[in-house]
């Protein structure tokens, strides 16, 4: 059932985002933190997938942009972006960007540990089903992360809004590949990606840090590129993808080359923006050309 707030609820979730902003701000008196998104966007992100109930997708997308954005950045974290799963239909995703291990650690346990997630928890897990599919990943080379976010739709700094579409294509890559599979990457498959329409957003790889807020488990032991793309519509990626399909000589001669380094077929999640997503505004790169 969706979530719905009585008079006195409104009042009580103002004073409670109120709290935790005072919060966050004495906290950051206290200590070093991230000052801005794009000094501290994003050196670090969690890549989450979350397996809903059928029929509660909207229900959370609903409660997590009303409540859980600004709430999250007031302690130090960054909402890079929400989705909704096209070939999902019970899936929500998103990106949470950190400036540092310390930072996530920090910025976790005050959100988490805070009145805005304790006040609205139970109804944000009543729509899920399974929430640990998720991923810490390190930009794949310096400048390759999401280095400038675009302003959210409705900010004062935010471009004209066109809800677009946003690829993350998971390239699960043979251990000892990894490190080089960023360059090869570069040097054999982007250009043709992109000449036939995709937007290069940001590019990143599995981390190997230590989970340091194990109350959130993160898989392990995966190594994985993730190239992330823009796309004007979910029409123009058909086209995309149709034209790298009938082109059997890139795909004999480039691509299956690649392939040798992969452990399966890449895995191609097709995200459509959440009205309040960053990455909603079109068209944005991360990476300069």
């Amino acid at each position: 059932m969706a979530y719905r707030r009585s008079g006195r609820s409104d009042t009580v979730s103002r004073v409670l985002v109120l709290a935790a902003i005072v919060a966050a701000m004495n906290v950051a008196a206290r200590e070093p933190g991230p000052v801005s998104t794009e000094d501290s966007c994003c050196k670090l992100i969690e890549l989450r997938q979350y397996n809903l109930h059928p029929g509660q997708r909207d229900v959370l997308i609903e409660l997590f942009d009303r409540e859980f954005v600004e709430t999250q950045e007031a302690v130090g974290m960054t909402v890079i972006g929400q989705f909704r799963d096209l070939d999902r239909p019970d899936y929500f995703v998103w990106l949470r960007g950190f400036h540092d291990m310390e930072a996530r650690a920090r910025g976790l346990a005050a959100f988490y540990g805070g009145p805005v997630w304790h006040a609205h928890s139970q109804a944000a897990n009543a729509t899920m089903i399974d929430s640990d599919n998720v991923l810490l990943l390190e930009p794949a080379a310096p400048g390759k992360g999401f280095e400038k976010l675009p302003g959210r739709p409705g900010e004062a700094n935010a471009a004209p809004m066109s809800p677009g579409l946003i690829t993350a294509t998971l390239y699960y890559v043979k251990p000892e590949a990894l490190i080089a599979f960023g360059d090869r990457f570069d040097a054999s498959i982007l250009k043709k990606l992109e000449q036939e329409g995709a937007r290069t957003v940001a590019q990143y790889v599995t981390s190997n840090k230590t989970n340091n807020f194990p109350r959130l488990p993160i898989r392990s032991g995966e190594h994985i590129f993730v190239w992330f793309a823009q796309f004007d519509s979910s029409e123009t990626f058909e086209t995309y993808r149709a034209r790298l399909a009938k082109d059997h000589e890139w795909q004999q001669r480039v691509w299956s080359i690649v392939r040798q380094d992969l452990t399966r077929e890449p895995e191609v999640l097709r995200l459509a923006p959440t009205s309040r997503s960053r990455l909603r505004v079109l068209p944005y790169s991360a990476i300069s050309h």
